[in-house]
């Protein structure tokens, strides 16, 4: 259904979806080699990443974000590789709260980086953080993530942007079958309930070619949940808005939300009204898309408003993405970009 906030210019996908929130990787680079994301065989000492001049300066980030506002993206997340790497990201935080028709501007980040730099990104006006964190086992951590950084730093990135007011917070952590699906689970889910932070669990999937995944480590979400209930009761609540990805449960005895995101077992493709934009300027309709459509070029070509809303309303209209319900046919076998490529 059309909603009347938005322009007639604006228009649905080929299955009628609306765009309405826009990830935005800010860079490739990342302080962490997590297995399921990027491996240090493949992403090793010799791996070459995007040249500074390759990547999207802060001004031309800004300008096309104000052209997927005019399009109907309400919704900012800023992503990497771990975009806390890149150097005054609070200057560009400032500058996308400028941006008439942006309700909401998050951040995913490892938190590794986080404690220096919460103050100043809540000041510049970020709304909220979702931190990516898969056990609160020390040593698991470590093994999971391969870094040095250790979890106790993680842990206080997350209760300074807390103390800052970034919040609500909510904690992200790929389940895998033989890593984090034991105790883990419910050490996590505990440290959500005990400092009113939203876990949400994330099925592993097979983003990108390199991280070796296969059927047999995905964790159900039938089986998160059913682990959780025995623990803790826990019964379904309504989406928060359209296009929601992770479903939601509090628990029955008045201690928050857990979420689930089941994108291998339940897809939503249905429902996605979610874009990504690469460092370097792609656009790109699904999380498990073979290729982008470079807006870089249209940008620093000279390219009018009018033009680059046009151009984005034109791939978006053509979007026909439902990977998730087709994983198990001949998609599957087709190269895919890399996760840290384009964020999570």
């Amino acid at each position: 259904m059309h909603d009347a906030r938005y322009a007639d210019s604006q228009a649905p996908d080929r299955f009628g979806r609306w765009l309405r929130d826009l990830r935005i990787s800010v860079t490739d680079r990342c302080n962490f080699r997590c297995r399921y994301c990027m491996p240090r065989e493949v992403f090793g000492p010799d791996h070459v990443f995007l040249p500074r001049s390759e990547l999207l300066t802060f001004e031309e980030i800004t300008r096309l974000v104000r052209a997927f506002s005019r399009q109907g993206v309400r919704k900012i997340r800023l992503t990497g590789g771990e975009p806390l790497l890149r150097r005054q990201l609070d200057k560009l935080v400032a500058m996308l709260t400028e941006v008439d028709g942006i309700d909401d501007l998050a951040l995913t980040t490892n938190a590794s980086l986080l404690a220096a730099q919460a103050r100043a990104l809540r000041d510049a006006g970020l709304s909220r953080v979702t931190v990516s964190l898969d056990s609160l086992d020390a040593d698991r951590f470590a093994r999971i993530s391969d870094t040095r950084v250790p979890l106790s730093r993680i842990l206080q990135g997350i209760a300074t942007a807390e103390e800052v007011g970034l919040a609500p917070i909510k904690i992200n952590t790929v389940v895998k079958r033989g890593m984090n699906d034991g105790a883990d689970l419910l050490e996590l889910a505990e440290f959500g309930r005990a400092h009113g932070y939203t876990v949400r669990f994330i099925e592993y999937m097979d983003v990108g070619t390199t991280n070796g995944w296969r059927m047999d480590d995905v964790v159900p979400a039938r089986e998160i949940v059913d682990r959780l209930h025995a623990r803790w009761p826990v019964e379904p609540v309504d989406s928060d808005y359209p296009g929601e990805v992770a479903q939601r449960y509090r628990y029955r005895d008045g201690r928050g939300e857990v979420g689930i995101i089941a994108s291998v077992t339940e897809p939503f493709c249905r429902t996605c009204t979610r874009a990504r934009l690469s460092a370097q300027g792609e656009l790109f309709t699904c999380l498990f898309a073979a290729r982008g459509h470079d807006l870089r070029a249209l940008v620093r070509g000279g390219a009018d408003d009018a033009e680059l809303e046009r151009r984005i309303q034109a791939i978006w209209g053509r979007r026909t993405d439902r990977y998730s319900e087709l994983r198990t046919t001949e998609a599957n076998r087709a190269r895919k970009v890399e996760m840290s490529y384009i964020g999570g």
